[in-house]
């Protein structure tokens, strides 16, 4: 009976440390962002729980991938930071989610649905007007960490700058 209780014990902490299926990006998380009142409220609704039932799964992802990426001991402590950090939002936002899916017009306060990064941006966005294109200059510019390209004949050293000079002009 002993062993019994045992393996069930283990099997319902394996259930529960485990990330659901439904905790990936799912049609609940693109209910939760639609302009329709009835689809976002239940959207909203179960976005809330879920995020308030895995929270802790933040905490557990971040400190392996940290880890795995810094040093060991560093990396660990990056990891505990992060995800203690993004368990906390992802509660928050469960919580806002849960509380105020019934208000029109509000979609929540979203986060990733990925555990790696919490302040991720949502890869599905409903909004009432398009996002205006790019201006041409701005989409042309340069990086601010690039230097600009000088044209070639600015580089040209001094000599053949002199040789230019020394041509003779032709006058009429």
């Amino acid at each position: 009976m002993k062993r019994m209780n045992t393996l069930v014990l283990a099997g319902a902490v394996v259930l529960l440390c485990a990330q659901p299926s439904f905790a990936s990006r799912t049609s609940v998380h693109e209910a939760a962002e639609s302009p329709e009142y009835g689809r976002k409220a239940g959207g909203m609704f179960g976005r809330g729980l879920i995020n308030l039932t895995t929270c802790f799964v933040d905490l557990i992802v971040n400190v392996a991938n940290e880890t795995k990426n810094g040093p060991p001991l560093v990396g660990t402590l990056v990891g505990v930071g992060k995800g203690a950090g993004c368990t906390v939002l992802r509660a928050l936002s469960g919580g806002v989610d849960v509380v105020t899916f019934w208000v029109p017009g509000f979609n929540g306060l979203p986060v990733s649905d990925s555990y790696d990064n919490c302040v991720a941006g949502s890869s599905i966005g409903y909004s009432a007007a398009p996002a205006p294109a790019p201006a041409d200059h701005l989409a042309t510019a340069a990086p601010a960490w690039q230097e600009p390209q000088t044209p070639s004949s600015l580089l040209q050293t001094p000599a053949a700058e002199a040789a230019k000079e020394e041509k003779p002009r032709y006058s009429k």
